[in-house]
Formats: C-alpha cells, sequence, structure tokens
C-alpha cells in the first residue's frame, strides 16, 4: 500500500505545496487511517482540518495538521486511483467472455476484475460477489454513486451456479442494502438461454423494479459467444427468433413501468433489435440513455446526434471526397442508412460503408468493438476505399491506437496505403470525420 499512497505531483502553490510535500513522499495515514483509494483521499477532502502522517523521501517521518475551507483540496495527486490494488474477480461464470479469449493476446486482456471503485470511476459492471458488507457500508457513508451492477439472476440458488461461486447468492441482500443508503445503481442482466430467461428473466426484472428509483434502470444483454469454447459449458447463441421473444418481454414490460414511474426502466440492448431485425426504439424511450455505454440506445443515440449535427450547419466540399466506414455485421445495415443520409446532406461526399466479418473470434460475434486490426486489413485488402478509412474507436485500446491483436493504426495505414481515422462514438464526430474537419483537441 504504502508505494501505491506515494505521491506523484503537488501542485504548485498549493496548501500541499506550501506545507513541504514533494513528489516521492508517502501517504501513511489520513486523519488518522491509511489510504485504501481516491475516494477516501477527496472525502477528507470535505473537511476544514486533516492530519496527515507522511513519510518523506529520506524516510523521516512527519505529522501534520492542515486547516483549510471545506471542500478545498490540498493539492496532491497519488499515481492510482485504487491505492489499496485493484480487486481481481473470483466468480468462474459460464458465461465470462474472457475465458473465450484465444492464447497469445496481450497479458492485459486476460485480466478480470471486480472492483466496485472501479464501477465508479470507469462506468464497469461489478457482480460485488468480492465486495463485503464493510466495504459496502463504507462506499455507502461516502455517499457514491451510481454503481453499475451486474445482476444477472436474483435467484441465489441459479446466480451461484452460473457464476460457480458459492459466495455469489447474496446479491439482492447487497442491492437491498445500497437501496436503504439512497444509492443509485443501474443494473444489467447478461442473458444465457436455458438458464436466466424466461421465467427467470421475469423473477429479476419484477424484484429490481420494486427497489426503483434507487435501482435506476436495468438492461437486458445477450451472451457473447466466440469460437474458443472448448472444454466450456455449451452455450445456445442468440438468433432472430430467441431475440424477438426477448424484446417483446421487456417491451411488455416497459409499458407497466411507464405508467408507475413515467420511464421504461427495462432496456433490451441494440444487439436483440439487430438479430431481431427490427427498428431499434426511439431516443424517447430510452430516458436519457442511463446506459448507452453498455450498448443499449447507442443506435438512436448516435442517430439523434448524426440529425442534429447535419441540421445545425451547410456542408458543400470544396473538393469531392471519398471515405469508407469500416463496421461489424450488426452496425452494418444501420451504417449504411447513417451513410446514405449524411450523403444527401453533404455536397461533394461518398460515403461507402464496408462490413467485416470477425474471423478472429468467429463470425457469431458481431459487435464493432471486437473486431481486429488484422481482420480489417485482410477484409480491404484489393477494395478502393477512397480518402481515407473511418473505423468506431471502440476497436481501440483506451488512451492507445492498438487493435486487440496488437495491430496499430500505422500499420493498418502502412498496409492499406491509406489514412485511417477512429471516429468516436458521436454523431457529430462522425460528421466531422466524414468530411475530415480538423477538431482542435
Amino acid at each position: 500500500m504504502g508505494n501505491n499512497a506515494k505521491i506523484m505531483e503537488v501542485e504548485m502553490n498549493s496548501i500541499a505545496w506550501e506545507a513541504n510535500l514533494a513528489p516521492g513522499d508517502i501517504v501513511v495515514s489520513l486523519n488518522g487511517k491509511p489510504l485504501k483509494d481516491i475516494f477516501d483521499y477527496h472525502y477528507a477532502m470535505s473537511g476544514h482540518k486533516i492530519k496527515l502522517k507522511i513519510k518523506k523521501g529520506n524516510g523521516a517521518l512527519e505529522k501534520l495538521k492542515i486547516y483549510k475551507e471545506e471542500y478545498t483540496d490540498i493539492g496532491i495527486r497519488f499515481k492510482e486511483d485504487l491505492i489499496d490494488g485493484q480487486k481481481s474477480c473470483d466468480n468462474k461464470c459460464i458465461f465470462c467472455f474472457i475465458d473465450q479469449l484465444p492464447p497469445g493476446m496481450r497479458e492485459t486482456l486476460y485480466y478480470k476484475d471486480d472492483d466496485a471503485r472501479l464501477s465508479l470511476l470507469h462506468g464497469n459492471y461489478v457482480t460485488l460477489t468480492n465486495t463485503g458488507m464493510n466495504e459496502l457500508k463504507r462506499l455507502a457513508r461516502l455517499h457514491l454513486s451510481p454503481i453499475n451492477i451486474s445482476v444477472h439472476t436474483v435467484n441465489p440458488e441459479l446466480r451461484v451456479r452460473m457464476m460457480n461461486n458459492r459466495f455469489a447468492g447474496d446479491i439482492m441482500e447487497k442491492i437491498r442494502f445500497l437501496a436503504k443508503k439512497k444509492i443509485t445503481m443501474n443494473c444489467q442482466i447478461v442473458l444465457v438461454r436455458g438458464y436466466n430467461d424466461g421465467d427467470e428473466l421475469d423473477r429479476t426484472v419484477k424484484e429490481l423494479g420494486e427497489l426503483y428509483p434507487y435501482v435506476n434502470s436495468l438492461s437486458v444483454v445477450p451472451v457473447g459467444i466466440t469460437k474458443y469454447r472448448q472444454r466450456l459449458t455449451k452455450l445456445i447463441p442468440y438468433d432472430k427468433k430467441a431475440s424477438e421473444t426477448v424484446i417483446d418481454f421487456v417491451e411488455s414490460l416497459q409499458s407497466d413501468y411507464k405508467n408507475l414511474h413515467d420511464k421504461n426502466f427495462v432496456y433490451a440492448a441494440d444487439e436483440f433489435y439487430v438479430m431481431a431485425k427490427r427498428n431499434v426504439p426511439k431516443p424517447n424511450e430510452y430516458d436519457g440513455y442511463p446506459q448507452i455505454e453498455n450498448g443499449v440506445g447507442l443506435m438512436a443515440s448516435f442517430e439523434e446526434e448524426l440529425v442534429l449535427a447535419l441540421e445545425s450547419e451547410s456542408f458543400d466540399l470544396k473538393e469531392k471526397r471519398t471515405v469508407t466506414i469500416v463496421t461489424g455485421v450488426a452496425a452494418y445495415n444501420f451504417m449504411k442508412k447513417m451513410a446514405a443520409f449524411a450523403e444527401k446532406k453533404i455536397k461533394g461526399i461518398k460515403i461507402k460503408v464496408h462490413k467485416v466479418k470477425n474471423s478472429f473470434f468467429g463470425e457469431t460475434v458481431t459487435v464493432a468493438g471486437l473486431i481486429t486490426g488484422n481482420d480489417i486489413i485482410n477484409s480491404m485488402k484489393d477494395k478502393n476505399p477512397g480518402d481515407e478509412i473511418l473505423f468506431p474507436g471502440v476497436m481501440l485500446k483506451a488512451d492507445e491506437d492498438l487493435f486487440l491483436d496488437n495491430t496499430t493504426i500505422d500499420e493498418m495505414s502502412e498496409a492499406l496505403g491509406v489514412k485511417v481515422t477512429p471516429v468516436y462514438v458521436s454523431g457529430y464526430d462522425f460528421i466531422d470525420k466524414v468530411i475530415g474537419r480538423e477538431m482542435d483537441v
């Protein structure tokens, strides 16, 4: 813990700077307790007096009392937000996507995190099986929310079986505790055919719905199945008919919740609508997109933004321009529709849409975010992409230009002989990249 509590940066002229704190100093304790994470630090900053025990770079220990205005930061930064270390996942879920990865990928892709604090920091979904009641009490005391929770089922025996963890059955006890403490939660169900669908799905939705508004929203997403499931539990992928059944069930419940709470509460992932060959709901059916990062309402939001972007100004390119959008099987028809709409509004633009089948993970994986660089390169060989290839930025590792198979943007650009540019999930960014407009960073 000591190294993780090492100060990385001290803001110049801050309270910490005036107290002679320096990079390399270690915070041994804050207000008499070791720091667990950045949340402890920020909570302490709400007070007007703090006590610090510091181990200086030369090994000397110093005790400091600092008086300040309430909610004023003293100006120190740590290398890691989770000072006591990140918690890994103890579950062995029958549907775990990481267990379906092939060998030889970068090491970080095989790491399973299950830390409630990552939900608060980055929007991760966590099972809470690694989060004991003492930690939940601390998070509640710090008033931290929303927490994104992978519930899957509220049936204790079924949850233990699906997650292969004998401690997984107390999920509703934990959720009810958080609701009692007025902590907001967004929950998800990864739906596995023959396990947590049908009557089990009905039970899960209704028990969680009873805890509204603290359980703020619930998403139902299809299990992801790759071709690397040797020696794993046999699972049945969703098809058109099964997806229609899920959508019909979810939409039947939405009308009930709309009457109760004036919002739909439960939402089916965009993938179900694609597999069922149905149009996704209108933007106002998503109630502000509480689960958009979970693939719920992504298409509706994108189309809404695209329309607004195209109506905000007139587009008449001085030079004709052709771009190719590469995407996965699931989003192909939707992106063709978006491209055709954009072409009508932008004079001088030609937008091609190219569908990339997933050879790396198998063709049952259709989402764009799991397409590898080499699959794009192999699929685009001998094609004429025009002036530029655009691809969804979700294909890249966060904050790096690496695809899942470690292909870089530069390597792809060199292999295909054309500029290659990521587009982030925004209708506005899509238009900027399509017309080649450079944005200020």
